[in-house]
C-alpha cells in the first residue's frame, strides 16, 4: 500500500480512539452527577423528615410521689458482746485431777466442768463432825445437871450459885454445838468447791489449765471462760449533737416517736449482710465521752443459731423517730443552686416546670422531701438534657431505675437503621 494511505488510516483510527476515550469519560462524569444529586436529595429528605419526627413530646422517667410515714433510720458502728459472761476460776487450792467438759461447746448451769483433789477437804469435813459431835455431847452433860439443880435449888438443897454455874454452862454447851454445825457446813463448802461446776449456761472456750496443775493458791486460779451468746449485745456510739437535734424534733413535733413499740434495730456484718433478725434498743447513757463526743447505746438481738460472735464490729440501722407526711424522691431528681433545692414537675398536660423543695436528710438513695411538693405530682427524675434542648412538653413514662428515660421499641429499632443507611450513603457518593 502506498505510503500515504497508510499514513490516513493510522490517523483515522488514532481519532477514532480519542473519540471513544472521551465519551466514555464523559459517561463516568453524568454518572458520578447523578449519584452526588441522589445523594444530595437522600439528605434533604432526611432533613425533611427529621422535624417531623420530632414533632411527638420525648418520653422522660418520672416518679409519682405520696405521703408516707418516714423513719429516721441513723447508720451508726457497733460491737456485739456477750449477753452474759462468767469466769470459771478455782475457789479450792490442790492439785486438778481431771477436765470433764469438751473445749468450745455448750455446757449447762451447774454442770462439772474441773474436779480438784478433794482428800484434804475430805478430813476437814470429818474433823468438823467429830467436833460436833463432841459439843453435842457436853450440851447433853450440861443440860442434865441444869435440870437435876433446878429442884434442888428451890428446895435450898443447893446453893443458888451452883444452879446459876449449871445454867451457864448449858448455855456454853449450846454455843459449841451452833460453832461445830458452823464448821460442818463450811467443810462441806470447800469440799463442793473441789468440783467445779458451770455458773451460768452458754458456751465455754478453753481449758486455761490442764491435769496436774496446782490451782487456788492465793489467788482463785481462772480456769476457763463462759458466755452466754443468746442473745446479744450491740454496743453502739452515737453522737451526742444527733442525739440532742433529734431530741429538739421530737419536742417541736418535727419528728414522732411510737413510745410503745420502741425503736427497731438492723444489724448488718461488715461484709453488708443483713442479720435476718431484729433487735430491740435496751437504754442510752446519760454519760458524754469527753474525748469523743459520743454517747454509749446498748442494744439487744436475738442470736439462736449462734453466728453472731463476740467482739464483732457490726454496722447497726438505729430507727428511734419517724417524720409523719413527707414524701421520697431519688437524688438525682433534686438539683440544687445559689436559691436551693428544686425539682422538675410534669403538669398533667406534659408541661415542665422547676419547683422550689425543702430536703430534710437522706433515706438510702433518696432525699425525704418535707415541703415543696403535693401528692400525686410527678417528678422527672431522667431527660433533663432533653428539656434543656428545648424541648416544651414531655411524655411522662414511669421511672424504672435506669439511667436513662425509656425508649418505644419503634424509635429504638428505627434509630440503628438509620444509622446504618447514612454510611451507606455517604460510601455510594465517595466513589
Amino acid at each position: 500500500m502506498h505510503p500515504v494511505y497508510e499514513a490516513t488510516e493510522a490517523a483515522q483510527s488514532h481519532s477514532s480512539i480519542v473519540f471513544r476515550r472521551s465519551k466514555s469519560a464523559a459517561l463516568v462524569l453524568t454518572l458520578v452527577a447523578a449519584l452526588g444529586l441522589s445523594a444530595c436529595g437522600d439528605k434533604k429528605a432526611e432533613q425533611q423528615q427529621a422535624p417531623q419526627g420530632q414533632q411527638k413530646p420525648p418520653e422522660v422517667g418520672v416518679v409519682t410521689v405520696e405521703l408516707q410515714n418516714v423513719p429516721v433510720v441513723s447508720d451508726l458502728p457497733g460491737r456485739l458482746e456477750a449477753s452474759r459472761v462468767a469466769q470459771v476460776r478455782a475457789r479450792a487450792a490442790g492439785i486438778v485431777q481431771k477436765r470433764t467438759f469438751t473445749e468450745g461447746s455448750n455446757v449447762k448451769a451447774g454442770q462439772v466442768l474441773f474436779q480438784i483433789d478433794s482428800t484434804p477437804y475430805k478430813a476437814n469435813l470429818q474433823s468438823a463432825q467429830a467436833t460436833l459431835a463432841q459439843a453435842e455431847a457436853n450440851l447433853a452433860q450440861a443440860s442434865s445437871t441444869a435440870r437435876r439443880y433446878k429442884p434442888l435449888v428451890e428446895a435450898n438443897a443447893i446453893s443458888k450459885q451452883e444452879y446459876d454455874v449449871a445454867v451457864a454452862n448449858e448455855k456454853a454447851a449450846h454455843a459449841q454445838v451452833a460453832a461445830g454445825k458452823a464448821a460442818v457446813t463450811n467443810a462441806n463448802v470447800s469440799l463442793g468447791y473441789a468440783t467445779v461446776t458451770a455458773p451460768i449456761s452458754g458456751r465455754i472456750g478453753r481449758a486455761l489449765v490442764t491435769e496436774g496443775a496446782l490451782v487456788g493458791q492465793g489467788d482463785a486460779t481462772q480456769l476457763a471462760v463462759i458466755q452466754q451468746i443468746n442473745p446479744m449485745y450491740v454496743n453502739i456510739t452515737q453522737s451526742s449533737a444527733e442525739i440532742l437535734r433529734m431530741r429538739e424534733a421530737l419536742s417541736q413535733g418535727k419528728l414522732s416517736s411510737d413510745g410503745k413499740s420502741g425503736a427497731r434495730v438492723s444489724v448488718y456484718t461488715d461484709d453488708g449482710r443483713k442479720i435476718p433478725q431484729e433487735g430491740r434498743l435496751l437504754f442510752t447513757d446519760l454519760t458524754v465521752d469527753e474525748t469523743t463526743g459520743q454517747v454509749q447505746v446498748r442494744a439487744e438481738i436475738p442470736n439462736p443459731d449462734g453466728m453472731l460472735l463476740p467482739g464483732m464490729y457490726v454496722r447497726v440501722k438505729l430507727e428511734q423517730a419517724q417524720i409523719d407526711n413527707a414524701m421520697l424522691v431519688p437524688q438525682q431528681s433534686v438539683t440544687r443552686n445559689e436559691k436551693g433545692n428544686f425539682v422538675m414537675v410534669v403538669a398533667e398536660d406534659g408541661s415542665v416546670s422547676p419547683r422550689p423543695v425543702q430536703i430534710g436528710r437522706s433515706q438510702g438513695t433518696n432525699w425525704v422531701v418535707t415541703s415543696g411538693l403535693k401528692a400525686g405530682e410527678k417528678v422527672m427524675v431522667d431527660g433533663l438534657v432533653k428539656v434543656g434542648m428545648g424541648a416544651k412538653k414531655v411524655t411522662p413514662v414511669p421511672w424504672t431505675g435506669s439511667s436513662q428515660a425509656p425508649q418505644p421499641a419503634a424509635s429504638a429499632a428505627a434509630a440503628p437503621a438509620s444509622a446504618a443507611s447514612a454510611p451507606a450513603a455517604d460510601a455510594s457518593a465517595g466513589k
